[in-house]
């Protein structure tokens, strides 16, 4: 029986058990993926630490000086593989979780490899990366191009020459028309127009946007990104992208045809290539037996503290990386928060049993 089993170990939990640890709390980590670095090993080859927003510094431990050169997919996972052996984090991998289930007021957690484990608080820190959203349109399966979610993107020298429809309207979606434009022709559709910002974003900005986020998961709402509600913003390297012309934004299509798509009013514009910026969504099916989702359609998160990670519906399980947490600062806030939680409900537990 362990006193707390973290699933995931990206930014939020390897936050998460660093600070278990911290706290006495006995625990493991159980991991999907083959290697540390949570979701960033699975970034395309071409991203650089140029490239990327940033990395948060894990706690205790800065990230190390970059040349920007690096890619991200190596040096990311490199960072997080020396934390986790620096502060000896009980990670176990590869553990793909299919389930958590009540047992007698216990947790069991389940493996798709028949192992299974036992614990009294539960720390989900999944993430999004294995859930990619790609909406259905009309005539989807008729297209005779190539159609790829930004999950699944590899080289960008692979687009050269193709025309590439971009489909999709947060922060990721202008981060690869300003990959591809200066390599190919582009087109970009959205459900709704951009809100570019053009003031600055400070401090106070991150946290009135984490704020609007952490609203809707305390009222139960599925959970929106912090990008969106901060506005979109054009960094350096996406100059030369704006200048040829890839932000000039189209309304949505209405259907996909076999060489292109068409809008309502009959326009018709051929394409090769379309690539779905439409984000993810967080990855917690393993979590349904527990029945924590409220009628609004999300996890209710809510506790007597400022930014809380743990469930109204069952106040053993706590999330990390989800909704204001999903940012690799919140991430590593709520990991804090979530130990800080963990550590809580076994003194309690503890308590009510003597």
């Amino acid at each position: 029986m362990w006193d707390s089993i973290v699933i995931g170990a990206g930014q939020a939990g390897l936050s998460t058990s660093f600070h278990l640890s911290r706290l006495g709390v006995r625990h493991l980590v159980l991991d999907a993926n083959p290697r540390a670095g949570g979701a960033w090993q699975h970034r395309w080859d071409a991203l650089t630490m140029a490239d990327v927003h940033g990395v948060a510094d894990l706690p205790d431990d800065p990230v190390p000086p970059a040349s920007g050169s690096e890619r991200a997919n190596d040096f990311v996972p490199g960072y997080f593989s020396d934390y986790e052996t620096h502060h000896d984090l009980p990670v176990v991998r590869p553990v793909v979780v299919r389930s958590v289930r009540d047992e007698d007021g216990v947790l069991r957690v389940e493996a798709e490899d028949g192992r299974t484990w036992h614990t009294r608080t539960l720390v989900n820190a999944t993430g999004t990366w294995r859930r990619p959203f790609v909406p259905r349109y009309p005539g989807q399966e008729s297209f005779r191009g190539r159609q790829l979610h930004t999950a699944g993107f590899g080289d960008p020298e692979d687009f050269r020459g193709k025309r590439v429809l971009v489909v999709g309207g947060g922060a990721s979606a202008v981060q690869f028309l300003g990959l591809l434009r200066p390599l190919t022709d582009t087109l970009w559709v959205t459900r709704r127009e951009p809100v570019w910002r053009t003031d600055e974003f400070d401090q106070e900005a991150g946290r009135a946007a984490v704020a609007m986020v952490e609203e809707r998961v305390r009222r139960g709402l599925p959970p929106r990104s912090v990008v969106s509600v901060t506005g979109l913003m054009l960094r350096p390297q996406e100059q030369e992208a704006a200048r040829l012309g890839a932000y000039e934004r189209l309304p949505m299509f209405e259907r996909i045809e076999p060489d292109g798509v068409r809008w309502a009013d009959g326009t018709f514009e051929p394409v090769d290539v379309i690539l779905w910026a439409t984000g993810f969504r967080p990855d917690v099916d393993h979590l349904r037996p527990l029945r924590l989702r409220s009628p609004l359609g999300g996890i209710q998160l809510g506790d007597t503290t400022a930014t809380s990670t743990t469930s109204v519906a069952d106040p053993r399980v706590q999330l990390v990386g989800y909704g204001p947490s999903a940012s690799t600062i919140g991430a590593n806030r709520a990991g804090r928060v979530a130990a800080r939680a963990v550590q809580r409900a076994l003194e309690q537990a503890s308590a009510q049993a003597s």
